[in-house]
């Protein structure tokens, strides 16, 4: 079972998701429970269902800025805590925002906890972007261009998502980096290449596959689809799929953040 847990104010996970999901049940033979923040997107206190984690055999998180009361992160916790595998999207690097003193304010940095990420936005890792004016140029790392996650994906292609900002301190714990990214158009004349998308182990054990991409136009784009179905096979310890079943159907919109 793999559960997807979402919620995000800009990037339309709770559309995304569920395509993906979709997919991998139709084709690939998967079972998926999708989770939303709940009454929409923009609700930060609740995504109902988390128990469903007790029986998932992958997570995939796609949240940003939550405040999950306690009842609710102790799910996301208990699983953490046994080890099994996760996958990660673009806006989970800062998925929690407690305030300070708060006493789950230590879940802010669930990116470095889980995916070994920057701990949240800002803060000491500097983590940012190069401007929603700007896009990536992605490209395969060459020492890892045998990774079974990457069978099938292009060498080189384009990406919508601004390229976030992760060196030089991650990702972390010895990471094997998979694909590199390129600013196009960046804020800053000192922009530099950045990762986009790593596997390894996080502080809990388990197997990780974290991806900075994640803008709902990455979707529609075949290396990406490819890249995130292999993934999730990967990290749910089934082997990676040699037939492409062919392109998904997304076009889901983005929409800019309330907050």
């Amino acid at each position: 079972m793999v559960v997807f847990v979402t919620g995000d104010h800009e990037y339309s996970s709770e559309a995304t998701m569920p395509l993906i999901a979709a997919e991998l049940e139709k084709n690939y033979g998967f079972r998926t429970i999708v989770l939303k923040s709940s009454p929409d997107h923009n609700s930060e206190e609740n995504i109902p269902g988390l128990e469903a984690l007790k029986e998932a055999d992958l997570a995939v998180f796609f949240l940003r800025w939550r405040r999950l009361p306690a009842d609710q992160v102790k799910h996301i916790e208990d699983y953490l805590k046994t080890g099994k595998p996760v996958v990660g999207f673009r806006t989970t690097t800062h998925a929690f925002n407690y305030p300070k003193g708060h006493e789950l304010e230590k879940w802010n940095a669930f990116g470095e906890m889980a995916f070994n990420s920057p701990p949240g936005w800002g803060g000491k890792a500097n983590h940012t972007h190069y401007g929603h004016e700007s896009s990536t140029d992605v490209s395969v790392i060459p020492e890892a261009s045998n990774n079974p996650i990457l069978t099938g994906v292009d060498q080189k292609f384009h990406a919508k998502s601004w390229l976030y900002t992760t060196l030089p301190d991650y990702p972390s714990r010895g990471s094997d980096l998979l694909l590199m990214g390129h600013s196009v158009n960046p804020n800053k004349a000192d922009a530099i290449d950045h990762p986009v998308a790593w596997t390894g182990e996080n502080s809990y054990g388990g197997k990780v596959f974290m991806t900075t991409l994640g803008h709902p136009e990455d979707f529609n784009e075949e290396p990406f689809q490819r890249l995130v179905i292999n993934a999730v096979h990967w990290a749910a310890g089934k082997p990676v799929p040699k037939k492409w079943n062919g392109a998904i159907e997304m076009n889901v919109p983005y929409r800019t953040p309330e907050n």
